[in-house]
């Protein structure tokens, strides 16, 4: 079950206990993703972010797969389910700048307001989410809940349907997705008439081996 969770306080860490909880990370995690603190007291370390987006994303680059319609050197496509993305970021990053990477690590062209970051918890048997603000900062986030991500993972999806800022969508964009839509819309079409046309067949079939003429 997939619910909205209040947003948590903010806990700021001195930077002893800083070095703690990364002395305490380092020390569990399984995939060498580990965090390094440096002299001046930021730190780095690696997020992963799963890809959950609905609608098609517009790229740069002719390289791509999937369903994908053209517009010049601009590609609309359909990122695959389930693709997770792996940033190398600092404490000081934002969630705004971490959105920013990922659409420029993916040649994407689309405006980065048109995203919203959000974490995901489970507790109690329970999956909680919560978009987080412009402001925040995963790798904190990452170094508080620990290295396990069925603890805490990021998730990255398109603004809810009223949030969408309608706006930051150019003209080729929109043109990319009913060119998308118009060719799913006709791909359905063909599949009913052939799907139609096999039951037509069959009944006629039947109906000449139950009624022959003379």
């Amino acid at each position: 079950k997939d619910v909205q969770k209040e947003r948590e306080p903010h806990v700021y860490l001195s930077k002893e206990e800083v070095k703690e909880k990364i002395q305490s990370y380092n020390s569990s995690v399984t995939d060498k993703l580990k965090m390094t603190l440096n002299a001046n007291g930021i730190y780095t370390g690696f997020i992963k972010v799963q890809m959950e987006l609905c609608r098609p994303i517009t790229v740069q680059s002719s390289q791509s797969q999937g369903r994908c319609a053209h517009s010049n050197n601009e590609t609309a496509f359909y990122l695959p389910d389930g693709c997770v993305n792996t940033l190398h970021i600092s404490s000081t990053n934002t969630v705004r700048e971490v959105i920013e990477a990922l659409l420029k690590k993916f040649f994407v062209a689309d405006n980065p307001a048109k995203f919203a970051l959000y974490k995901r918890c489970h507790k109690e048997d329970q999956v909680y989410t919560c978009k987080l603000s412009d402001r925040e900062h995963p790798l904190y986030l990452r170094l508080v809940a620990g290295p396990r991500t069925e603890m805490l993972s990021f998730v990255l999806r398109e603004h809810e349907t009223g949030e969408v800022m309608w706006e930051a969508f150019s003209i080729p964009e929109l043109k990319n997705f009913l060119r998308i839509l118009d060719k799913e819309e006709n791909e359905q079409l063909q599949i009913l008439k052939k799907r139609y046309a096999a039951y037509r067949d069959k009944l006629e079939e039947a109906l000449g081996g139950v009624w022959k003429p003379g």
